[in-house]
């Protein structure tokens, strides 16, 4: 038992320590000529993007992206992919807040490429260098909807699928819901999104005690004030139901997650098309957190079973 605590108090701090570096690097400014450009719409592909080697872990591949904030995943966003009959669907992968394509993927895109999938990846959402989406959520659907579109294009696929890590769950589902993505999406894989809302561990809370700390919160990342338990923007979203019937969604959350808080608050409203797992319901001696749940084996093997649930297979703990 207390070698467990270790291991996990190391995966914490390790995760930690990135966000907390990534973070500061958006506030103090990269070289602009290697910046990812911050503008309204999602950052083109470039052919130069470089191509950035497989990563075991986050705070390797946040290190990574660092130097190098273009980089592309390896596996991703090659549009001369099309897709075959086992894996008709392209994917994209949607990052999440003051991430970017390379550090959030760089394990995930890969194996999906080896899979057999045709695989793509954007930046979105402002922000600097390799911090990025922090912009509106609704500004980053449309992002999406526009990187969607353009791979759909590419490879002819009516449809695509998405995966999405934290608010990248949200930002797919408004596109799905208010930006026509219900008609060019069959199924959505969620890592820890924050779906009801987040305290980001009390400082959403402390926040909302202080007049105008909310907005205050939203200066520097309205994303993340707009992911705040009790936000107007997930309020509006959430009313009226929170699923589209014509979408399969799969939602992924670790016991363990120190950003979306409660993690429960991950979960979607019960319904047909809904499936909602813990990875220690799976495998209790798991434990990731936040930021390395996109380089965790066991939900990997989630997101695979999600995407192609014929070939389903239990994950190995």
């Amino acid at each position: 038992m207390r070698t467990r605590r270790l291991r996990r108090r190391r995966l914490l701090t390790s995760s930690l320590a990135g966000l907390t570096a990534a973070v500061c690097i958006g506030m103090v400014g990269v070289d602009r000529s290697q910046a990812t450009p911050d503008t309204d719409d999602a950052a083109p592909v470039a052919a130069q993007d470089p191509v950035g080697p497989p990563q075991d872990d986050f705070p390797s591949a946040l290190a990574y992206s660092l130097a190098r904030p273009a980089a592309v995943p390896t596996g991703a966003n090659d549009f001369t992919c099309r897709p075959g009959t086992a894996h008709p669907r392209p994917v994209v992968l949607v990052h999440g807040t003051m991430e970017n394509r390379y550090d959030n993927w760089a394990g995930l895109a890969p194996k999906l490429k080896e899979a057999g999938y045709c695989v793509f990846a954007l930046n979105y959402g402002g922000g600097s260098g390799a911090v990025l989406g922090t912009g509106d959520m609704k500004d980053s659907a449309g992002q999406l909807a526009d990187f969607v579109h353009r791979v759909r294009a590419a490879t002819g696929a009516a449809k695509v699928d998405l995966v999405g890590h934290s608010q990248a769950g949200v930002v797919a589902r408004y596109y799905i819901e208010r930006l026509g993505g219900a008609a060019e999406v069959d199924k959505l894989a969620s890592l820890s999104p924050p779906n009801h809302g987040t305290t980001f561990s009390g400082l959403g809370l402390l926040a909302a005690t202080i007049p105008g700390g909310t907005a205050l919160l939203g200066t520097a990342c309205k994303a993340c004030s707009q992911q705040l338990i009790g936000s107007k923007f997930l309020a509006d979203l959430n009313a009226g139901g929170e699923t589209h019937p014509d979408i399969t969604y799969t939602v992924i959350a670790t016991r363990y997650d120190e950003v979306v808080t409660p993690y429960t608050s991950a979960y979607l409203d019960a319904a047909p098309n809904v499936t909602n797992v813990k990875l220690q319901d799976l495998c209790p001696a798991e434990v990731t957190e936040h930021a390395g749940i996109s380089y965790n084996d066991v939900a990997t093997r989630l997101v695979l079973n999600a995407l192609d649930p014929a070939h389903a297979q239990r994950p190995t703990c």
